[in-house]
């Protein structure tokens, strides 16, 4: 993937990511360091649950979810961010299955104030092998801009 720069990004442009297949250990292993509810490390008692089985935390496909963006190179360019909105976990991940990432640049804007940079809104998509939502956000990021634009 092309690592784009601001001047390059376009409102409705979209990129997607490979997918990674989430496993029972990797989904303990994240619980046991992040988010110890019973439901993602316990795999007896995660049966006897609302979700019927051991399930990701949704802050574990928040964060796969970065990774895979980040290795395609879309953020190359990415000088940090400053918000994170309308984040929902929309269906659960169970063990086995796999998630990729759509992104959709939703709104663009100069900063006049800093013009080596610009502000990029992200709509985040995570997806389900069936391509069923599993959860989205929007992140503010900023991005460099071409030193040619910038001057």
């Amino acid at each position: 993937m092309r690592s784009p720069y601001f001047d390059d990004l376009k409102v409705g442009d979209i990129f997607k990511t490979p997918g990674v297949t989430i496993t029972d250990e990797a989904i303990i292993d994240f619980s046991l360091k992040y988010d110890p509810q019973y439901f993602h490390m316990d795999r007896e008692a995660a049966q006897k649950s609302i979700f019927g089985g051991l399930v990701a935390s949704g802050f574990q496909i928040l964060a796969l979810g970065f990774r895979l963006t980040f290795d395609t190179g879309l953020l190359v360019n990415n000088l940090g961010g400053n918000a994170a909105d309308e984040v929902r976990w929309v269906k659960t991940v169970k063990a086995m299955e796999t998630i990729s990432v759509v992104a959709e640049v939703v709104e663009l804007k100069p900063l006049a104030s800093k013009p080596d940079r610009g502000m990029v809104k992200f709509k985040y998509t995570i997806v389900n092998q069936a391509g069923e939502p599993v959860t989205t956000y929007i992140l503010t990021q900023f991005f460099k801009r071409r030193v040619e634009t910038a001057a």
